[in-house]
């Protein structure tokens, strides 16, 4: 891992972020480098892919999640009965979804306006690697093995820059969706490493006790419920401008979001250090509220820089990171960036209460992006409005997640 070889003498945690932050600066050379080479309107297909690899990559977190968290809790025989049935269940969904998507290709062509069909085959066939790769992966979260857990996602961050680049400079005759998605369901398979295979078994013998799987049954909904308000957040802007839009529109929006989003992804190093940490504070029965307000002021600091930088300097940002073809973007710039600020502070909120198994802030979560849908739906006469209906869902979440926090701080010290 890169970060270990360079500098050793830092701890497994800082060496696991500063691994982040060269994940995040790997993802976001090969949207970039996607977004120069191809241009707006083929980049419009590219940036679906993406966005349909973002939505996989929520969906698996709930597996990620829970591995994490009974990763903490459990332990011996019971440990592994539960590694096992998450493995096996996991490989299911991957299976279905992935099945779903094979079948239904077309139709999501149609959906989307999009130059192929066979894009969304070969993405459905790498989705169960997907789904085993993740619960591989909130072991070595849970565990605090935070070094090998950098190492899976500088796997699959590299491989699939470098094997897309490869593809999309030799194969010039060949669809550009067809280059990406394959080279996006390779990366797959190197984010399988390195891969604890003494968890993996196809017997599966369940000692769980009936307390145990309910407690379990009760985090995947909640967790996987959450996952979907994220999906939502996250992803129905770019899906509903796809729809709604013309191809170079949706380019040109594609762009405005994969940069002003630099503030989500960057600030998602501290959800995945908060989870463990919470849940062993409550395990020990110590006070796990000075851990969220460390980890908000983090995320506050960055996401301020971040949307100060694109206030400041949009038309620079945009040159250099996409080109003169996407500077039309400039002035909505700072606005997205302040929307997806709003939304990472929250989400520290959110996935805090989730480690607390507290239900309120989830479903607050699931109303807020479903009212996003629908203020797009309804409002999106252009990319501008598009963006600020999205500053006030985003806004209106944050309120609540903070007056819930204040409520249940104020009732605990009481």
């Amino acid at each position: 891992m890169i970060t270990s070889t360079f500098i050793p003498k830092l701890t497994s945690e800082q060496k696991f972020m500063l691994s982040v932050i060269v994940v995040n600066a790997g993802n976001y050379l090969y949207n970039l480098l996607l977004g120069r080479i191809l241009g707006p309107e083929m980049f419009a297909d590219a940036a679906l892919l993406i966005t349909f690899l973002l939505v996989l990559s929520f969906v698996a977190m709930t597996f990620q999640l829970a591995t994490a968290k009974f990763s903490v809790l459990f332990e011996n025989t019971t440990f592994k009965s539960f590694i096992s049935l998450v493995y096996k269940y996991a490989g299911i969904t991957g299976i279905i979804i992935g099945a779903v998507m094979i079948v239904f290709a077309k139709q999501l062509q149609e959906l989307f306006n999009t130059n192929s069909s066979l894009m969304f085959t070969l993405f459905g066939l790498g989705v169960p690697i997907y789904f085993i790769m993740s619960v591989n992966r909130g072991f070595f979260q849970g565990t605090k093995r935070f070094e090998k857990l950098a190492w899976t996602y500088q796997g699959e961050m590299f491989s699939r820059l470098i094997i897309t680049l490869l593809l999309i400079f030799t194969i010039s005759q060949v669809n550009s969706s067809i280059l990406v998605v394959t080279g996006i369901v390779i990366s797959f398979f190197f984010g399988l490493l390195p891969f604890k295979k003494e968890n993996f078994s196809l017997r599966v013998t369940n000692v769980l006790s009936k307390e145990q799987t309910s407690q379990i049954s009760k985090f995947f909904v909640l967790t996987a419920f959450y996952e979907l308000t994220q999906i939502i957040i996250n992803n129905s802007d770019i899906l509903l401008v796809k729809h709604y839009f013309a191809e170079y529109d949706a380019g040109l929006y594609a762009s405005l979001a994969l940069i002003g989003r630099v503030v989500y992804f960057v600030t998602w190093m501290f959800v995945m250090l908060l989870l463990p940490a919470v849940i062993e504070k409550k395990k020990l029965g110590e006070a796990t509220a000075p851990i969220l307000v460390k980890y908000v002021g983090y995320v506050v600091g960055l996401a301020s820089v971040v949307v100060l930088g694109c206030y400041l300097f949009p038309e620079f940002a945009i040159h250099v990171l996409f080109g003169d073809a996407y500077l039309s973007m400039a002035p909505l710039l700072w606005k997205y960036a302040i929307a997806t600020a709003l939304f990472a502070v929250s989400n520290i909120f959110a996935y805090y209460f989730l480690s607390l198994d507290q239900y309120i802030p989830v479903v607050v979560s699931g109303l807020l992006g479903i009212s996003q849908i629908l203020l797009i739906i309804f409002f999106h006469s252009s990319l501008l409005e598009v963006v600020l209906v999205q500053i006030i869902a985003m806004a209106v979440l944050l309120v609540v997640q903070l007056a819930y926090f204040f409520y249940k701080y104020g009732e605990n010290s009481n």
